[in-house]
């Protein structure tokens, strides 16, 4: 026991060194997956879910939209300043990924994508494998830049972050009448899961070793998904949150026979179903006001254009509240999400 404290002591004094000294922990941070990670990737696209408007963005560095499902900061923007950096990785469609910029990461997540490709084609966002796709060419970019050897350096030493699954659930399979009955929901959870194994591999083959991959929040609980599936009830819808569990039970399971597949690649599966759920379950504990209601609107439903600067009863002070629109934590509980995710991701930096 002495001896993991030791040790555990020894790696926090170093990432504390690291950081105060100005040096990111790691070179590069690369980010995939869906709206609770997306920046902006969206912005430009063909598609209703965006959020580059207000309320959006209001209580962000610059107090302006940026593309961003939140008031303020992602989880992703805390565990950037976490790890050292001074910019967050740039969402990829957007004018700021180009040149250096690029060599500390990129953020290639869009609004309603999925492990399920057919989820981003429904709402014209960018599949999971195109999101792929992308990175190969910004793996080409950087490597134009620095040289081979550097570039790979910056892909193996980098951190690679997954969040991804609730879009295909709750904007996809729940809403889906063909997709509902054609598949219960054990066998489209496998569907996801057969998914996620190709990226991590595609991933590995391209020389990542540094992966992370967060599991389903519980999807019951989200504002939106109570007023869509709840039937008048105003309690967590069970139903959803089992589904989640037994999601998040494969991913675990897949993950571990991934890592033993590749003893040298790093793999966390972030755990963000229950720190989310003690906070929906415990509000005023953990420092909020409102758990069942977003901020935006009447805080029942709204998010993405029907979260807009017009939605009336849009409260003033977010930071009561855990949600920010109806599927979407606002920057208070991010902050809190991302502080139990680098707890648990000491495994990827030491």
């Amino acid at each position: 026991m002495e001896l993991s404290c030791c040790i555990l002591g020894s790696i926090l004094v170093g990432l504390v060194f690291s950081v105060v000294q100005g040096d990111p922990i790691v070179p590069a941070l690369c980010i995939f997956g869906d709206s609770i990670v997306d920046v902006g990737n969206n912005n430009n696209l063909n598609t209703i879910i965006k959020a580059n408007f207000p309320p959006y963005g209001r209580d962000f560095v610059t107090h302006k939209p940026t593309g961003r499902f939140c008031n303020g900061k992602l989880a992703t923007d805390f565990t950037a300043e976490f790890l050292g950096f001074t910019s967050y990785p740039p969402a990829y469609l957007s004018q700021e990924a180009k040149g250096k910029n690029l060599l500390t990461g990129a953020n290639f997540a869009p609004a309603a994508s999925g492990y399920y490709d057919r989820t981003a084609q429904l709402y014209r966002a960018i599949s999971l494998t195109q999101q792929l796709q992308y990175y190969k060419e910004y793996q080409q970019k950087v490597a134009q830049m620095v040289g081979q050897t550097q570039a790979n350096n910056i892909f193996s030493n980098g951190i690679h972050l997954l969040s991804a699954g609730s879009s295909d659930y709750i904007q996809n399979y729940y809403i889906n009448p063909l997709l509902f009955r054609a598949y219960t929901p054990d066998q489209f959870s496998d569907m996801l899961i057969k998914s996620y194994v190709s990226f991590v591999q595609n991933l590995y083959a391209l020389g990542v070793r540094r992966f992370g991959v967060t599991n389903l929040p519980p999807t019951g609980c989200l504002p939106a998904a109570i007023t869509l599936f709840g039937s008048g009830s105003n309690q967590c819808v069970q139903r959803l949150n089992r589904d989640a569990v037994s999601f998040n039970n494969k991913l675990n399971a897949t993950s571990q026979a991934l890592q033993s597949r590749f003893p040298d690649l790093k793999l966390v599966v972030f755990d963000i179903y229950q720190p989310l759920l003690d906070m929906i379950m415990n509000p005023s504990e953990n420092g909020f006001f409102e758990s069942r209601k977003a901020c935006c609107g009447t805080g029942t439903l709204e998010t993405a254009i029907l979260c807009n600067a017009r939605s009336i009863g849009t409260c003033s002070n977010a930071s009561a509240y855990i949600f920010f629109d109806g599927f979407h934590p606002t920057e208070h509980a991010n902050k809190m999400i991302a502080e139990d995710l680098l707890q648990q991701g000491f495994g990827l930096i030491s």
